[in-house]
């Protein structure tokens, strides 16, 4: 596993011992997605759609999320953009970051990658925490895939 930070982005980068189509589904299916990421989406995913749903992580039971997904290119890419931060806070006035899941067949698996960007559009009073959470976030997040790849 590798971590790369700068002001704007967050990337982390696993190699999960799974064909690139079965990470693929844990990404793209939204209830797959749901599981490992803690959150019962309501709806599928589709370039254009807003996805909203309620998150199931321990801590923040009950609060809602919403993403609008930017791009789906099977079993390569798949992005949405999201309001960073809190989400016990309303950051809808805010600019969005974009994040990418990106899936490059490997010898022994499949490279996830990925790719938060756009923090520096974040106004300046709330940046830093808001990066400061992601940064951790997808550090756990990125485990938890490739767990729940493992484990089905």
């Amino acid at each position: 596993m590798s971590t790369s930070t700068a002001t704007d982005r967050i990337e982390k980068t696993v190699i999960i011992k799974a064909p690139r189509t079965r990470v693929w589904r844990a990404i793209a299916d939204a209830k797959q997605f749901g599981e490992w990421f803690r959150v019962k989406l309501d709806g599928q995913f589709m370039a254009g759609a807003t996805i909203s749903g309620t998150i199931t992580y321990p801590g923040y039971e009950g609060l809602r999320m919403e993403i609008v997904i930017e791009r789906i290119e099977p079993e390569r890419l798949f992005s949405y953009r999201w309001h960073p931060g809190d989400p016990r806070t309303d950051y809808s006035r805010d600019p969005t970051t974009l994040v990418e899941f990106m899936l490059e067949e490997v010898a022994g698996g499949t490279r996830l990658t990925i790719v938060e960007s756009g923090f520096d559009r974040i106004p300046l009073a709330r940046r830093a925490e808001a990066f400061r959470m992601n940064e951790g976030g997808w550090s756990e997040q990125i485990q938890n895939i490739d767990r729940y790849v493992a484990q089905s």
